[in-house]
C-alpha cells in the first residue's frame, strides 16, 4: 500500500496535513507549512480534534476534522505538551491512517503522540533531547535514540526538536522530488540543505555532577585540573582512595568511569573554547588536557557528535 502511495510523489500536488492538539508548540506548527508550501509541490492542510485549539501563546481556528487524514499523502505531528493525554480520536486516526499506508511524521515532542499509538513499536525513534529520557520511560517498545537530528523507518519518520524538523521536512521533499527541489526550499529557510553531525552537538550538558554526594569535591577538583594530564592513579591520590575503590564510587555516583567522567568535562570546555575564541583546534586539545589533537578531534567526536570545526562553524559562525 505504501509503495503505491510512493508511486504518486513524483507527479501532481502531495497532500498533507498538519495536525493541530491543545499546546502546540509554534514553532514545530509553522515549520511543515512553510517548508513543503515553499515548493510548491504540496497541497499543506491543518486538521485537529477540535476546531479550536490552545497554545500557550494564542488559540488557532482549525479548518478540517480529523477526516482530513484519510485523504492526504503525509501527516506531519507538530510537538506538544507530552503531559496532555492524546485524544483518542487522534489515535484511532492515525492508526487507520498507517493500515492506508500513508506517511506519518512526527516534529519534536510529537512524537509521544506517535508513540501513543503503537505505531513507533519495535522502530527506532527520536524526540527532543530533554524529552528522551521520557519517551523511552513511558514506551519501552520503542527505541528512543537522542542523538540525531531525526530517523527514517519509511512509513513513519521521527525527528528531533525545533530546527530538526526542519531538517526532516527537507528529507522529505528531497525523498519525493529530488535534491535540487529540496534545495531550493533550504534557501528559502536560509539553512543548509544537511547539517552534519547530530542532535548531540546541541546539548550542553556539563558531567553529572551530584550535589552533596560523596565525591562532590573530588569531581570540582578534577573539572579545575581537566587541563592537566591526570591518570586514574593521580586522580585516586587525590581521593585519598584506591583506584579500584574509585572505579566503584564513581559508578554508584556518578553512573561512569572517572576517565570517562574526565574526557566529558574536557569536551565541555573545549566547546566553550571553540565558541568563544579563535585558538585552533590543536591549541584547544593542550589546553584541555587531550595529550594530541587526534585524540581531541575522536572523543569530541564521540561525545559531541561532530567534529570540533563542525562544531565552531555551527555555534561561532567562522572558521579557523
Amino acid at each position: 500500500m505504501f509503495q503505491r502511495i510512493l508511486a504518486r510523489y513524483g507527479g501532481g500536488v502531495h497532500e498533507v496535513a498538519v495536525v493541530a492538539m491543545d499546546s502546540v508548540v509554534p514553532f514545530d506548527f509553522g515549520v511543515p507549512l512553510d517548508t513543503f508550501a515553499w515548493t510548491g509541490r504540496y497541497r499543506v492542510r491543518v486538521c485537529g480534534p477540535r476546531r479550536t485549539v490552545r497554545s500557550e501563546l494564542f488559540e488557532i481556528k482549525v479548518p478540517h476534522g480529523l477526516d482530513l487524514l484519510s485523504e492526504v499523502d503525509t501527516i506531519v505531528l507538530p510537538g506538544h505538551d507530552p503531559d496532555l493525554a492524546v485524544p483518542r480520536q487522534v489515535v484511532e486516526a492515525l492508526r487507520q491512517a498507517a493500515a492506508r499506508g500513508t506517511r506519518i511524521a512526527s516534529i519534536c515532542t510529537g512524537a509521544f503522540a506517535f508513540a501513543a499509538t503503537g505505531l513507533l513499536d519495535g522502530l527506532r525513534a527520536t524526540t527532543h533531547w530533554r524529552g528522551a529520557r521520557e519517551l523511552a520511560a513511558r514506551f519501552p517498545s520503542v527505541e528512543v535514540d537522542p542523538d540525531v537530528l531525526y530517523v527514517d523507518n519509511g512509513q513513519f519518520l521521527t525527528s528531533a526538536g525545533a530546527a530538526a524538523g526542519l531538517d526532516l521536512c527537507l528529507h522529505m521533499i528531497r525523498h519525493d522530488h529530488g535534491s535540487a527541489v529540496a534545495a531550493d526550499a533550504a534557501r528559502m529557510a536560509v539553512m543548509p540543505l544537511e547539517r552534519e553531525g547530530g542532535q548531540a552537538q546541541f546539548i550542553v550538558t556539563p558531567p553529572a555532577t551530584p550535589q552533596g554526594a560523596e565525591l562532590e569535591p573530588l569531581l570540582r577538583w578534577m573539572e579545575a585540573n581537566a587541563g592537566r594530564d591526570l591518570t586514574l592513579a593521580d586522580v585516586a591520590e587525590h581521593a585519598g582512595m584506591s583506584t579500584r575503590t574509585l572505579n566503584r564510587r564513581f559508578r554508584e555516583q556518578t553512573g561512569t568511569t572517572p576517565l570517562q567522567w574526565l574526557h566529558r568535562a574536557r569536551v565541555r570546555q573545549a566547546q566553550h573554547l571553540l565558541e568563544t575564541t579563535k585558538d585552533s583546534v590543536e591549541l584547544i586539545a593542550s589546553k584541555v588536557g587531550f595529550g594530541s589533537a587526534t585524540a581531541f578531534r575522536d572523543r569530541f567526536k564521540r561525545i559531541a557528535g561532530t567534529s570540533p570545526q563542525s562544531y565552531r562553524t555551527a555555534f561561532q559562525g567562522c572558521r579557523s
